[in-house]
């Protein structure tokens, strides 16, 4: 280390005695909690405008997933403000919301192969979350997945063991996990968390920021919902959108996406879907599928 005593600096000298710096101020982050459950309909409903928002605004919010407890058991269980009270009547509610929202449900399950609680692949998720964030949300898209558009029990530990096998994890392992207490201790953490944050209904928002003061949003929102939150709580920012994404990244992100999703995320009108599709993507890249009357695409690599 050298220090000259003529300029005064120690280590690399030739630089001006006097520089002119634009430090830019970090731009300002909030806490995001989304409180969800694997067989939360309106949750599933709500994908689409979450991953938009996400895509969007992500660079505003530091995200945390947390797990709510839908469903225990069946034991004592009722939704009065849904009229649920039996399993035939949740196969009814969630027809209605994949009619609603188009993003596919069946719902038949509940009435062959019903899930006796959603507590199973929460407490995967947070044996994942352990892990890796980013894998636990993968997990749980594919757990959602694979209940709402293709009727899979995902109470069932065979089930879970496959879809964490389909992303490249032990699934033996990390069912056999989350049947320790530790992995139900885990899920507790977040059922406090939830209950903490005043949350009674899922999906539910929450987003605050530095100073504590937030909003909370309940039940599935539109994207403008979710933007105007965020302003409510960064009111000295002047939010900046980031570019949607190309489709081709997208779909190599995400594996899979439905019709309903794509629409969204690039404001098209559903007849619009396949010309969209076929003009930005090169067939060997997709493949065009169908599930309960709703289409979507796959990523081929």
């Amino acid at each position: 280390m050298i220090c000259d005593l003529e300029t005064g600096v120690c280590g690399t000298a030739g630089e001006d005695t006097i520089q002119f710096i634009d430090l830019k101020p970090s731009r300002k982050k909030v806490n995001l909690y989304y409180v969800t459950d694997p067989i939360c309909s309106h949750c599933w409903a709500l994908e689409p405008v979450l991953r938009r928002f996400e895509e969007q605004y992500g660079h505003y919010v530091n995200f945390h997933t947390v797990m709510g407890g839908l469903l225990e058991s069946w034991d004592g269980f009722a939704d009065v403000k849904n009229g649920i009270g039996s399993l035939a009547d949740v196969a009814g509610h969630w027809k209605e919301v994949g009619k609603h929202s188009r993003m596919p449900i069946d719902g038949s399950l509940w009435l062959k192969h019903p899930v006796l609680s959603s507590y199973p692949p929460s407490r995967v998720f947070k044996v994942i979350q352990q892990q890796d964030e980013h894998l636990a949300r993968a997990f749980l898209r594919r757990a959602k997945e694979a209940v709402f558009a293709y009727n899979l029990n995902i109470g069932n530990n065979q089930v879970l063991i496959d879809i964490v096998n389909q992303m490249g994890l032990d699934g033996e392992a990390i069912v056999e996990k989350a049947e320790f207490p530790a992995a139900q201790q885990l899920l507790e953490q977040d059922f406090d968390l939830t209950r903490s944050l005043g949350v009674r209904g899922f999906p539910t928002i929450i987003m605050t920021n530095e100073d504590n003061q937030g909003v909370k949003i309940v039940g599935a929102q539109s994207l403008e919902h979710y933007v105007k939150g965020l302003e409510q709580v960064l009111p000295t920012e002047t939010l900046q959108a980031q570019p949607i994404p190309e489709l081709a990244k997208l779909i190599k992100k995400e594996t899979r996406l439905f019709s309903k999703e794509i629409e969204v995320m690039y404001d098209l009108e559903q007849n619009q879907f396949h010309s969209f599709v076929q003009e930005l993507l090169s067939p060997d890249t997709f493949t065009f599928k169908e599930v309960l009357g709703e289409p979507y695409i796959e990523s081929s690599s």
